[in-house]
C-alpha cells in the first residue's frame, strides 16, 4: 500500500487548500511566487469546485485545471487533488430533489451551503463516481500528483426515505432475523416489536424519547454509509493510480464517524485542527488530537487543515497572537505530523468563510500572518530530513471508543451534564500537565506495550473489550478507570449488577448499588480531594484498598477511589490537580516517568524519533533544565544544561554529547 511517505519523501508538507477558481487567473504566477517565498511544498486543489468542472450535468470543464496543475508542478509544488463531491453544484439539488438530506422531523435540507448530499442517494452516488472517474483518469500521471483527497469532512446525517431503505438493509445484514433485531433493541418496551422489516424507520422525531438502540445503530449505520461513498471514490483513484495514497480529512473528535474503522480504509490518516486561541489549554487539545491521530494512523499522519489566524464559526473569533500559529504547528509535529496544512492559501474575499483567515491573509504579504509563515516554512525545511517517519513513543494509553460515546448520549440517561469528550479532554490534561507520553487506542486493541492505561469513561463496553482489560491487568499493567464504565453491552443492554460483574472483580467492588450525578456546580467531598459532576454508591470487597472515600453527605464513608492490585477504580470526576496529582501517583508504580522532569509550568517535553521537542505554552520567557549537550536544529546553537525558551518559545533538540 502506499502511505504518507510516498508524499514526503523526507520533506515535511507544508502548504494548504488552494481554491484559484476564486480569483481571477492572472493572480496565480503571484500565488506560485508567495509560495515558493513562504516554502510552500504542497497545496491542496479541487475541494469545491464541483460547479467548476461540472458547470451543467455531463459537462467537462478541465482546462483551468489542466493549466493549474502544470503550474504548480514547474513550480516543484505537489498537489493533494481533491475530489470535489463534497459540494454537489445546484443543478443537482434543483433537478434531483432526491439527492438532497432530510432533517429528523422530515424537513429538506436544501442546497446552498456544502454537505447537501444524501449518502444513501443512488443518483448522488452515480454523479459522484462519474466525477471522480473522469478526474482520476485525466490526472492519475500527472507529475504534480501526491494524494488523492476524497471529498471533505464526511458529515451529513439523512432520515429520508432512501436513507430508511438503506438502514433496512443494513439491519438486515447485520441481524438476519426480525427476532434477533426485536431481541437486540429491546422492543417488548412500550409495544415497539416490529413484526415486519418495512415497518422500520430511522430514528425520526418521535413523540417522547426513543428506542436508544435503535438511535445507536443509527449512528452505527450512518458511519458506515458514508464510509461506503469514500470507499467508493477511493477504489476509483486507487485503480487509476495506485501507487498514490488516498485520504479523507477527519473531523476531529466528531460524533458522527467512527475514526477506528475509517483508518482502516486510509492510506493516509489526516486531520483538521482547530484550538481556540482564547483558550488557556489550547495547546492541551491539540496535543490530545495530535495523539489521537497518530494512534488512528499508527504512526505519521497529516495534519490537513489548521488556521493561520481567526476562524469564523465560532460566537467571537479572536486571531492567533504573535508566535501562536508557530508553536501549535511545531507541537503537531512534535507529535507525529509529517504534513502541516492550512485552511487555506489565500484568505477568501467573498463566501461563508471570508472571515476565516488564510496563510496569506487580507493584510497580504507585507501582514504579520505571512511573514510568520515564512518563518515557519524555513524552519520545516531544516526539519524534514531529521523528523519525518520517526516515532513518538509512549508507555501510556487512553481508551477511547466511538460506541460507547454513541451509547453516552441517548436521551433519558442519568446526567446529561456528563460529556464524553470533555472527560477525555480532562483525563487526558491530567497526562500532558504530568508530562507522560500519551497514544490513544480501542478498548479491543492490545495493550501490552504500554505499562499504564486509563479509561476516562466507556459507558458500553462490549465482552472482547472487558476480556482484553482483564488479560491486560493479569498480565501485570496498570489499569486507571473512571465511573459508570461498562455499564451497558454492545446492544446498549444495562449489564445485570449496573456493571459487568468481571469488572467489579477487576476493581474489588461487590456491589453498585447507586448511581449519584451531581448538579452543575455541585461538588462532594473525597479524602484528599474535591469531586464533581458524578458520584456512586459503592459497596467495596473485603481486601479491597480503600484509596479515598466520600466525606459527608449521603456517601460519607463510601469509596470514591479504590484499588485492587494494580487496577484502580475512580467514581467520581476529582478536580484537575488531583486528577494529575492521582496520576502522579500511580505512574511510578507503572514504571512510567516522564519525558523530561522538572520542568517549568507550561513548558511541554515530547520526544520523536532521536529529536527533543521543548514548547513553551506561556506568554513569558523561562529556562528549562537540559540534561547534556544538545544543538538546536532550528537555530544551529548550543544548548548545554538548561535552554532558554521565548514567549511561546520551540527549542527541537539533537543529542550532542558525543
Amino acid at each position: 500500500m502506499p502511505s504518507l511517505h510516498d508524499a514526503t519523501r523526507g520533506r515535511i508538507l507544508f502548504g494548504g487548500d488552494y481554491n484559484p477558481e476564486q480569483w481571477p487567473e492572472e493572480v496565480w504566477a503571484d500565488d506560485v511566487r508567495l509560495m515558493k517565498e513562504a516554502g510552500v511544498n504542497s497545496v491542496t486543489v479541487g475541494v469545491f469546485s464541483w460547479a467548476t468542472i461540472e458547470p451543467r450535468p455531463g459537462a467537462r470543464e478541465f482546462g483551468w485545471l489542466d493549466r493549474l496543475m502544470d503550474l504548480l508542478h514547474a513550480h516543484g509544488i505537489g498537489v493533494v487533488l481533491a475530489t470535489p463531491t463534497s459540494s454537489p453544484p445546484p443543478w443537482m439539488g434543483a433537478l434531483h430533489p432526491e439527492t438532497l438530506p432530510r432533517a429528523e422531523d422530515g424537513t429538506l435540507v436544501s442546497y446552498g451551503s456544502r454537505q447537501h448530499f444524501c449518502p444513501s442517494s443512488p443518483v448522488y452516488r452515480r454523479y459522484a463516481a462519474s466525477l471522480t472517474e473522469d478526474l482520476a483518469a485525466r490526472y492519475a500521471g500527472h507529475p504534480a500528483l501526491t494524494v488523492w483527497h476524497v471529498n471533505n469532512e464526511y458529515c451529513t446525517h439523512c432520515w429520508c426515505d432512501e436513507t430508511a431503505a438503506h438502514f433496512r438493509r443494513w439491519l438486515a445484514s447485520r441481524y438476519t432475523s426480525l427476532e434477533a433485531l426485536n431481541k437486540a433493541w429491546g422492543t417488548a418496551f412500550w409495544s415497539q416489536r416490529y413484526d415486519n422489516w418495512s415497518e422500520i424507520l430511522p430514528p425520526r422525531k418521535a413523540q417522547y424519547l426513543r428506542n436508544p438502540a435503535q438511535e445507536l445503530d443509527f449512528k452505527r449505520f450512518t458511519s458506515d454509509a458514508l464510509m461506503e461513498c469514500y470507499t467508493a471514490e477511493r477504489d476509483i483513484v486507487a485503480r487509476h493510480a495506485p501507487h498514490i495514497p488516498v485520504t479523507t480529512n477527519f473531523m476531529p473528535l466528531w460524533a458522527g464517524q467512527d475514526a477506528w474503522a475509517w483508518a482502516e480504509q486510509e492510506d493516509i490518516v489526516s486531520v483538521d485542527v482547530y484550538p481556540d486561541s482564547a483558550d488557556p489549554l489550547g495547546g492541551q487539545y491539540n496535543a490530545m488530537l495530535a495523539d489521537m491521530t497518530r494512534a488512528q494512523a499508527r504512526g505519521p499522519w497529516m495534519l490537513m487543515e489548521q488556521a493561520a489566524g481567526a476562524v469564523n464559526w465560532r460566537p467571537v473569533n479572536r486571531p492567533k497572537p504573535a508566535g501562536l500559529n508557530r508553536l501549535w504547528s511545531l507541537q503537531s509535529v512534535a507529535r507525529g505530523a509529517d504534513a502541516l496544512c492550512y485552511f487555506q492559501w489565500r484568505q477568501s474575499r467573498q463566501g461563508a468563510e471570508k472571515f476565516h483567515s488564510g496563510m496569506l491573509s487580507h493584510a497580504g504579504e507585507t501582514g504579520r500572518t505571512f511573514r510568520e509563515v515564512k518563518r515557519l516554512g524555513a524552519e520545516l525545511s531544516r526539519l524534514g530530513h531529521e523528523v519525518t517517519g520517526a516515532e513518538v513513543p509512549a508507555e501510556v494509553a487512553v481508551l477511547h471508543d466511538w460506541e460507547a460515546w454513541w451509547s453516552a448520549t441517548q436521551d433519558g440517561r442519568p446526567s446529561s451534564l456528563v460529556s464524553y469528550p470533555e472527560l477525555v479532554r480532562a483525563w487526558h490534561r491530567g497526562l500532558w500537565e504530568s508530562g507522560f507520553a500519551t497514544d490513544f487506542a480501542h478498548p479491543r486493541a492490545d495493550l501490552a506495550a504500554y505499562r499504564m492505561v486509563l479509561v476516562p469513561q466507556l459507558q458500553l463496553l462490549r465482552d472482547e473489550a472487558i476480556d482484553n482489560l482483564a488479560a491486560y491487568v493479569r498480565g501485570g499493567g496498570t489499569l486507571l478507570c473512571g465511573f459508570f464504565t461498562g455499564v451497558t453491552d454492545v446492544d446498549d443492554r444495562v449489564r445485570s449488577g449496573g456493571m459487568d460483574s468481571r469488572l467489579r472483580e477487576l476493581f474489588g467492588i461487590r456491589t453498585v448499588h447507586e448511581w449519584w450525578p451531581l448538579e452543575a456546580g455541585e461538588t462532594v467531598d473525597c479524602d484528599g480531594f474535591t469531586g464533581s459532576l458524578w458520584a456512586e454508591e459503592l459497596e467495596a470487597d473485603e481486601g479491597t484498598e480503600i484509596v479515598s472515600a466520600y466525606r459527608g453527605g449521603e456517601l460519607d464513608g463510601l469509596p470514591a477511589v479504590l484499588r485492587k492490585g494494580t487496577a484502580w477504580y475512580v467514581s467520581t470526576l476529582p478536580e484537575p490537580e488531583a486528577l494529575r496529582d492521582l496520576f502522579r501517583l500511580v505512574a511510578p508504580e507503572a514504571g512510567v516517568r516522564p519525558v523530561l522532569a522538572d520542568l517549568p509550568d507550561g513548558v511541554e517535553a515530547v520526544r520523536r524519533g532521536e529529536t527533543l521537542f521543548l514548547l513553551n505554552h506561556g506568554r513569558s520567557p523561562v529556562t528549562a533544565p537540559l540534561p547534556g549537550r544538545h544543538i538546536d536544529l532550528l537555530t544551529d546553537t548550543v544548548a548545554e544544561g538548561s535552554v532558554e525558551l521565548g514567549r511561546y518559545g520551540v527549542a527541537v533538540l539533537k543529542d550532542a554529547s558525543s
